[in-house]
């Protein structure tokens, strides 16, 4: 007999239709997590549009919830999902990724560990179409992150973090302070973590926890992605976000915080 659970992480995921077919593989390798006792995951996956591509794709699992909507990008995407599942963490996984094996439970040690931490993530591996992998270069070395730490190298390093935002856990009640995820067309996902990082301390694990897939046609992968006119808007905004919170001084876990775990 199973055990009962009775603390759940939100496994949230945008999906629009060329990206559908990889879902049986993001299951699998969700289904291979091992957790504690008492946690469970419900995974929600959330269609970026209406079309009839994505559902045949859609596990059947009571675990899993399959919602659609009208288009407006990943972002916009993984944040409505969060009205469709209960849970105190959020781990993100994309259509076209897989995690590594214990990924789920080294994230939840990690945070449920330190109360003082707001969020993870971990090692990255780019997968790529001939099924070799190459890793993410610049990996700090295992233990916290400090406020304001991956601000300071994405913008030294030609915006570029040296933690992968798909690979990012967090506080549900954080990530739904600042508004989850950016509504841009793209570097949404970095823009979220600046912010984390910009009000909490955070964690990396060195271990590989995802493998990040290159194909073809992921959106990253597209020529609009890279126009410089576009990108220098998204990392004025992604920048200016994260100063503000930093100015302001507000910090996860505020004075007089609970304690946690």
């Amino acid at each position: 007999m199973s055990a009962v659970v009775r603390r759940r992480i939100v496994i949230v995921t945008a999906v629009h239709a060329p990206s559908a077919r990889y879902l049986p593989e993001a299951y699998a390798s969700l289904r291979a997590q091992e957790l504690p006792d008492g946690w469970g995951w419900h995974w929600v996956i959330q269609e970026d549009g209406t079309t009839d591509e994505v559902a045949p794709y859609v596990p059947a699992d009571a675990r899993v919830t399959f919602r659609q909507g009208r288009p407006g990008g990943p972002g916009v995407a993984r944040t409505i999902a969060l009205a469709h599942a209960e849970g105190e963490y959020v781990k993100v996984l994309d259509a076209d990724d897989r995690l590594a094996a214990g990924a789920l439970a080294r994230d939840l040690a990690a945070l449920e560990g330190d109360p003082g931490l707001g969020w993870a993530t971990s090692g990255v591996l780019d997968l790529l179409p001939d099924g070799s992998t190459v890793g993410f270069p610049g990996d700090p070395a295992e233990g916290p992150i400090e406020k304001g730490a991956v601000l300071d190298h994405w913008k030294a390093h030609g915006f570029r973090a040296q933690v992968h935002p798909a690979s990012l856990f967090v506080r549900r009640d954080l990530l739904a302070a600042l508004g989850g995820w950016m509504a841009l067309p793209a570097s949404e996902d970095t823009g979220v973590l600046l912010a984390l990082n910009s009000v909490s301390r955070g964690w990396f694990s060195a271990r590989t926890g995802l493998f990040y897939r290159k194909w073809n046609g992921q959106v990253t992968g597209q020529a609009a992605h890279v126009d410089p006119v576009e990108r220098e808007a998204r990392m004025a905004v992604v920048e200016a976000r994260a100063r503000a919170l930093e100015s302001f001084r507000w910090s996860y876990p505020g004075a007089g915080a609970p304690a946690r775990g």
